[in-house]
């Protein structure tokens, strides 16, 4: 079965957005506050990534285990609707760009780190 990509997209951001809430209460960092510190950013395959090389190591366990559960989400989307995970990763990199607070870090179509 297809779905629209309008109906895709909508369900994408439900989970994304959903899958980064479920796993802030366990960490010490927390995610907005690790992209306000400029350690974090949001990349265009919907994960996130590490902006800083000086991040401490909580920066980079909250970068895994958030994608992690974005992987997840992902590919559990992309087997519902029978389409490949990198076009659910694509998606929902887009509007988790579009979604990101100025100020904050996201990587651009040549992969470079900008703030928004």
């Amino acid at each position: 079965m297809r779905l629209g990509r309008r109906t895709l997209m909508t369900a994408l951001c439900g989970l994304a957005v959903g899958a980064v809430f479920a796993v802030r209460p366990a960490l010490a960092l927390d995610l907005d506050a690790a992209k306000g510190q400029g350690w974090i950013g949001e990349r265009r395959d919907g994960y996130i990534g590490l902006v800083a090389a000086s991040a401490p190591a909580e920066a980079q366990a909250l970068v895994d285990t958030v994608n992690a559960e974005r992987r997840a989400a992902y590919q559990s989307v992309a087997e519902q609707n029978s389409v490949p995970r990198d076009q659910v990763e694509a998606l929902a990199g887009q509007k988790l760009i579009g979604r990101a607070a100025p100020g904050t870090f996201v990587m651009d179509a040549a992969g470079r780190w900008i703030r928004k």
